[in-house]
């Protein structure tokens, strides 16, 4: 089937070729001529005929240029050049494969109309002369052998279709015509219209075509008398001029505004990159120029003539410059109110194009763009220094104080990020810079030179000035990746051998933290006196002095370069405020240390340790009242030996207050175990070993903060538990409350002991004894001013008080405690269910929630 339809039509095409217009006598060999005609195109479309010229496009290609110069046209040669080579670089689904097919094809046709114009003779179309005179053999033959030949007039020889010329040149006469026509029709010759468009494009008024103003547009005026499509096309070809105009004018106002901070380095660089285009611009200008001083020929002198410039040749060399001007245009528009990396952001979307001509011409366009902003990533990253007095780059930085320059100095500005760097990268950039000045000004180090040096060696660029460009992303992130981790690395060594930042941390741990216990017990005891005296009254001086004495009476004084450190800070006082409210320790952080452990950080480590010395106060406090009650024994038996009231009160008093103590002990000691072992050395534990895998500052600020953060939450001091919180400092006071009632029993009874022993003596000396206890300052000395009876009953009286003092301690201290623990469950850390578990283990509170 398929075959028959090329059977069909090649059939067909002979026809054609073949004209049937013939007179009778040649009727009859009609059929036999089509007959052989058929065969013969059949035999030659299934021959395996192949060209006698070796198919090498470059070959050809240089022989067509080598035949234009010989032939003195050596802007013919060169116009073809750069034809070819843009022909040649196409490629992809739509382009021409076999490019050398129709360079050769180009060439027969160029040899062909050479040949006609020398023959006299009649000739064919010039692809089919070509082959004809290629040496086919004959196509019709008789039975002699001879070729049947007609007659030149006739239309056809050898098959093949004959055009005749015009003897009588009416073709010409048409044309010449049609001319005449033309300008008639037209005030003003094409030659003076392509000098103005030329004119135009450069920004300047012609004769005929000017820059209207009111329409803001080159326009040839309505007087002149041109027809509608020599209008039309000429506003067509303007319109290069006024995107010529925008853009000429964009560079003209940001070079006089110069150096202007809304222009800076990078707009700069964007008006010498259109310049550059403008520049190669002038250069087509300057051709076509000369090329419209030569006449226009009639359309039938085109095929003769040499180089011109017509409107619609005009069009075609305007194809190319119009699509960059366009370019140019659009991107003036879009930068004119951006500088610094968003304008080399914004020019870099409008490269993401389809046309290899726009992205070719953007690349090369960003790459002159982009060198100021690559040139600061390359300073700053390499060296550290933040050359941009015009705010262009995405780093921004600010004078701050050294211990401030790493978390305020600088920062990222994202309105200054290109598109074409990802934010990733953009924190990294801003790292290694930030980690050089750091260096160079918190720590006095030089080393991170050799470091920056080695990273450039490593990735294979180099260190000078304009190494880098737009289209080498990769290349500028692997330098990045390899400073940061060279950089950083040096930046970790000084922190942790040369400024000992581990050793600090763990003397913070021991002295502010309490976690030296010896030191803390010897501190307790030796400024505990002085701190049980009104807040005003107390020298910071005479405390700083205990505090020495502490530090050598433990083993805290092996720490030499550490506790000069260590220094004693008063906080502020109210009226009625003790020592024990207002006293504390603080930690000198220098520089470079003072960047983690900051003022604020400092004032959280206050808060803590103002908690853990409350906590230590209160454990002391219990200590101090066990040493009261412990040595009751003599007491006891005193006691025990009274009537039966007292006994009984004297029992229930000293009952109710051991089994306080023991309340109270198994709190705090609780507690303490919890903040001491599961908040500060598992936190302290993970802190340690996330020191070990901080690969940069960020990440150990990020360790220490995380650090911090577990303490404070886990010991009830963040916002999530204020409440806890003050119940726990609530219950701290009735502690210290029990301890000074404590002291007050104990006292009261050793008093009463010694009075009733005095009261036992000879009548003779009870006068001398009455006087003396008058004169005494203690509460309990009128107990003895009535006799032993008076003495017993003012024993019964007190050591009743007592109790009901004791007993309305241990009320709301039970309440308070039962409240706290039934807190601890829906609290957020999980950590806190061990102090659940440690303070109600046997659920006693649990069971008397319940039962209540």
């Amino acid at each position: 089937m398929e075959d028959q339809r090329v059977l069909d039509l090649v059939k067909q095409l002979v026809l054609r070729l073949i004209s049937p217009n013939r007179n009778d006598s040649e009727q009859s060999t009609h059929s036999i001529d089509t007959d052989k005609a058929l065969k013969y195109a059949m035999r030659i479309l299934g021959s395996r005929m192949t060209s006698s010229i070796s198919i090498d496009e470059a070959a050809m290609a240089e022989s067509i240029k080598r035949h234009l110069v010989n032939q003195g046209k050596s802007s013919d040669a060169l116009t073809f050049a750069d034809l070819y080579t843009k022909f040649s670089s196409k490629s992809g689904p739509c382009s021409i494969h076999n490019k050398w097919a129709v360079l050769y094809l180009l060439k027969v046709i160029s040899e062909d109309r050479r040949k006609e114009k020398r023959s006299d003779s009649r000739v064919s179309s010039g692809f089919l002369s070509s082959t004809v005179s290629g040496g086919l053999p004959v196509l019709f033959e008789d039975d002699k052998g001879t070729r049947n030949q007609k007659p030149p007039d006739k239309g056809w020889s050898g098959g093949v279709l004959l055009v005749t010329k015009d003897p009588d040149n009416l073709r010409d006469i048409a044309f010449r015509e049609f001319a005449d026509l033309l300008k008639e029709e037209s005030d003003v010759s094409e030659s003076h219209l392509v000098r103005d468009v030329l004119y135009a494009c450069q920004g300047i008024n012609g004769k005929y075509v000017k820059f209207d103003k009111s329409i803001d547009a080159y326009v040839l005026p309505d007087s002149i008398k041109v027809p509608r499509a020599t209008r039309i096309m000429v506003r067509k070809l303007c319109e290069l001029g006024w995107l010529f105009r925008k853009v000429k004018g964009y560079i003209s106002e940001s070079m006089d505004r110069f150096p202007a901070e809304d222009v800076g380095t990078v707009g700069q660089a964007f008006c010498a990159a259109l310049q550059d285009e403008l520049a190669e611009y002038y250069k087509l200008l300057a051709v076509l120029e000369a090329q419209s001083m030569n006449p226009i020929p009639l359309v039938s002198e085109t095929a003769n003539s040499g180089n011109y410039l017509s409107l619609r040749r005009l069009s075609v060399w305007f194809a190319e410059p119009m699509v960059k001007m366009r370019l140019m245009a659009v991107l003036v528009d879009s930068c004119r109110v951006l500088r610094g990396g968003a304008m080399a952001g914004a020019i870099h979307m409008h490269a993401q194009h389809g046309d290899p001509l726009v992205q070719d011409f953007m690349s090369r366009l960003l790459r002159r763009i982009c060198s100021p902003l690559f040139e600061m990533v390359r300073s700053w990253v390499l060296e550290g220094e933040l050359d941009d007095i015009f705010a262009e780059f995405f780093v921004l930085g600010q004078p701050v104080k050294a211990e401030s320059l790493w978390q305020e100095g600088y920062r990222l500005h994202a309105g200054m990020l290109p598109s074409f760097i990802p934010q990733s990268l953009a924190q990294r950039i801003l790292r290694t810079g930030k980690s050089i000045n750091f260096l160079r000004v918190c720590c006095e180090d030089q080393g991170w030179a050799d470091a920056a040096t080695e990273a450039a060696a490593v990735v294979g660029t180099t260190t000078r000035r304009w190494g880098l460009g737009y289209g080498e992303i990769d290349a500028l992130e692997s330098l990045v990746v390899e400073a940061a981790k060279r950089i950083d690395k040096h930046l970790m060594d000084v922190l942790y051998k040369r400024y000992k930042f581990k050793e600090h941390c763990l003397a913070i741990k021991r002295y502010l933290l309490l976690g030296q216990g010896d030191f803390v017990q010897y501190l307790m005891d030796t400024v505990g006196p002085e701190l049980s005296e009104p807040a005003n009254t107390i020298s910071s001086f005479k405390l700083a002095g205990l505090l020495e004495s502490a530090i050598r009476a433990s083993n805290a004084q092996y720490d030499h370069d550490k506790l000069d450190r260590l220094k004693v800070k008063m906080m502020p006082h109210g009226t009625g405020d003790r020592g024990w409210d207002v006293f504390s320790l603080e930690y000198d952080a220098r520089v470079p240390l003072n960047t983690v452990f900051t003022e604020s950080v400092m004032a959280r480590y206050l808060r803590i340790f103002n908690f853990l010395w409350k906590l230590r106060r209160v454990e002391h406090a219990l200590i101090g009242a066990w040493k009261t009650m412990k040595p009751n024994c003599i007491s006891s038996h005193f006691f025990l030996k009274q009537e039966g009231s007292i006994k009984l009160q004297f029992t229930l008093a000293l009952r109710r207050c051991q089994a306080l103590w023991d309340e109270m002990n198994h709190f705090v000691t609780n507690l303490q175990y919890y903040i001491m072992f599961e908040v500060l050395e598992v936190s302290w534990s993970n802190f340690s070993n996330e020191m070990e895998a901080a690969k940069d500052l960020d990440d150990l600020l990020a360790a220490h903060e995380k650090y911090l953060y577990s303490i404070v939450e886990k010991s009830l001091l963040g916002e999530c538990s204020q409440t806890l919180s003050k119940t726990l400092f609530v219950l701290f006071d009735l502690i210290l409350q029990f301890r000074s009632h404590a002291d007050r029993l104990y006292e009261g009874i050793h008093e009463l002991q010694a009075r009733t022993m005095e009261s036992s003596l000879s009548s003779r000396t009870r006068s001398r004894s009455k006087s003396k206890s008058n004169n005494e300052s203690s509460d309990y000395g009128t107990w003895v001013g009535g006799g032993r009876k008076a003495v017993t009953q003012h024993a019964g009286e007190f050591l009743r008080n007592m109790r009901n003092d004791l007993d309305t301690i241990a009320k709301e201290y039970s309440s308070l405690l039962e409240g706290f623990i039934a807190q601890l469950p829906v609290q957020q850390h999980v950590d806190l269910k061990f102090l659940l578990f440690r303070l109600d283990f046997t659920e006693f509170y649990s069971r008397q929630r319940l039962c209540t």
